[in-house]
Formats: structure tokens, C-alpha cells, sequence
């Protein structure tokens, strides 16, 4: 059985290598518009409803559009921040919980996580339904990503002279006014009673991610242990083929954020000093695979029944 498909918004970043990893195959037919027919309402109204799947790669705005011009059966799976936090929408992560894949079978409209997002309440969700971690616990999040994440716009600040925004920066955080769009979903899928502290760096490089939580083990209730911890993440993505639960002995010495490029895959660590009662628990994740075009392929192929890890 072929699975009709149209990428709307496939000339941008994440676009781009969902396209790229659909093209080859044979049971996905990818509906193509030209670029006058992409700015044309009726003619992307036209392929929204001829799809069986449509995904949408788009700014926030243009994607609350497109599914306004849905009036048929079309599945839609969102990959802008549009409707992350919303009601009536499915978090399209597949090892969130138990039994969360047969709530994004039935759904009719699933929202692709954002990087950060996905990096962060893999962590986060785990220990809070653990009971290690209180739903009111003052979370921070540090966390850099390659410039990638940032769209083209950014892209070309970092690697194109003639850019008006152009930058020599080797690193920079942002977001500063601690109101960054991932928030939200941060929030409301790690179950959380307050929002989290986060501050994202953008560094000079392509692609690939690191995302840290700090925790203070003898401020929680209980004061459980990194071994804790680290059992919860272990028994919740036990068996899962893209989240690993790093093995708590191996620990690490550094962590390269580019470890995971090309794959996936989201690897988790549970760094600890057990002396001083203190542990990071860090995601490291490619922001263009798992945490954007990845993810979203992943989840066209569990909703039309295909093995998750085709085209990945």
C-alpha cells in the first residue's frame, strides 16, 4: 500500500531532509508543488487534501493556515511550534509513555517536538512520573545547539559573509528574556507545575545537540540516589531502538554535542558526585535528525504501520 504525502514547506531545513529521506521509497508517493503553486492558497488547499499525511514544515502562523484549509481525512503531523501545547493535538514521541504509540495511531493531528523539547522531557517526564523528581521542582535547562536549529536565516548569519546578519560569534545564548518557544511543550509534556529555566547557546557549528539538567539529589524528596535516577530512565526506554540510557558506570569525562549527528538516536547520561549529593542528567541528540526531520519520519511510519526505522 502507498502512502500519499505532501510536505508542506519541503524547500526549508527540516523540509528538506524529511524529503530527502521519503524520495527513495517505494510505499510513500510524495506530492510535489512548484514554487508559484507553493504560494498559491488553492493549490496547496488542493495538495493538504489530496494527502493521506500531510507535514508540515512551516513558521507557526503559516502552519495554523494549512490546517484551516483541511476539510478532508488528511493526518497531520506538525513539525512548527504552532500547537505543541495544545489540546486536540497528539506530542509525536513515540517512547513518551506506555501506550503513547496507540494514542499517535488514532490521532488525526500529532505535533513533532521541537529539539530542545524532545531532548528536554526525555529527561524530565521519566523522573516526574518516577516520583523522584516533584512536579514543582525548580528545573534549569542548559543547553547548546549547533546553528542549524535556527532555519536558514541563521544558517546564513554563520556561514554567509554577505549576510546582513552575519556573525563571527563562536558562541552566544539567547532568549535571554527566558521566554523561549519551546517552553511551553517543556512544560506541559514533562509535567511540570511551573515553567523550567532554560538557557539555549547557539555555537558555530552545523548540527548536533547537548541538553543538561542539574539536580541537587539531597534537595529532592527522599534524596535518591544517581542510581536511582538513573533505573528510572533505564526502566522507561527499556527495549526502545532510539533512546539509550547510557550505562551509569561508564560515566563521561567530556560530552560532544555532534556525537549523535546522522542518526536518530537520543542518548541519555547520568552524570553524578555522589559526595556532594549533586547530578546532571544530559541528552545529547542530532537537532536536525531525532529532534526535526527524524522524529517526524519516525512518525509517518508508525502511523501508516511501517517499520519505525525506515528511511532512518
Amino acid at each position: 500500500m502507498t502512502t500519499s504525502v505532501f510536505i508542506d514547506g519541503e524547500v526549508g531545513t527540516t523540509g528538506l531532509q524529511i524529503n530527502e529521506r521519503l524520495s527513495p521509497r517505494d510505499d510513500i508517493a510524495l506530492i510535489h508543488l512548484d514554487e508559484d503553486a507553493r504560494k498559491d492558497v488553492a493549490a496547496r488547499k488542493a495538495a493538504l487534501n489530496e494527502a493521506d499525511v500531510a507535514i508540515l514544515c512551516l513558521p507557526d502562523d503559516a502552519a495554523r493556515e494549512s490546517v484551516s484549509l483541511i476539510d478532508g481525512d488528511t493526518k497531520v503531523i506538525d513539525a512548527s511550534t504552532a500547537h505543541r501545547a495544545d489540546e486536540g493535538w497528539t506530542y509525536g514521541f513515540p517512547e513518551y509513555s506506555l501506550g503513547h504509540r496507540d494514542a499517535m495511531r488514532a490521532s488525526a493531528r500529532i505535533s513533532n517536538p521541537g529539539c530542545y523539547a524532545l531532548t528536554a522531557v526525555a529527561m524530565i517526564h521519566p523522573l516526574v512520573a518516577s516520583g523522584l523528581v516533584p512536579a514543582d521542582y525548580p528545573v534549569t535547562i542548559n543547553a547548546v545547539s549547533g546553528y542549524s536549529g535556527g532555519g536558514k536565516s541563521l544558517i546564513a548569519a554563520f556561514e554567509d559573509p554577505a549576510s546582513d546578519d552575519h556573525t563571527e560569534a563562536t558562541l552566544y545564548a539567547y532568549a535571554l528574556g527566558l521566554q523561549h518557544k519551546h517552553i511551553p511543550e517543556i512544560t506541559r509534556w514533562g509535567r511540570l507545575t511551573h515553567a523550567p529555566i532554560f538557557v539555549p547557546t547557539v555555537a558555530n557549528y552545523y548540527k548536533g545537540m547537548l541538553v543538561q539538567i542539574p539536580l541537587a539529589l539531597w534537595h529532592l524528596p527522599g534524596a535518591p540516589s544517581a542510581a536511582d535516577l538513573h533505573a528510572a530512565l533505564v526502566a522507561h526506554y527499556a527495549d526502545e531502538r532510539f533512546v539509550m540510557v547510557v550505562p551509569l558506570e561508564e560515566g563521561a569525562t567530556t560530552l560532544n554535542p555532534e556525537a549523535q549527528n546522522d542518526t536518530n538516536e537520543l542518548h541519555l547520561h547520568v552524570l553524578h558526585n555522589d559526595a556532594t549529593g549533586q547530578a546532571v542528567v544530559a541528552g545529547v541528540i542530532d537537532n536536525l535528525g531525532k529532534g526535526a526531520s527524524g522524529q517526524a519520519v519516525q512518525t509517518l511510519n508508525l502511523i501508516i504501520g511501517a517499520d519505525e526505522g525506515e528511511g532512518l
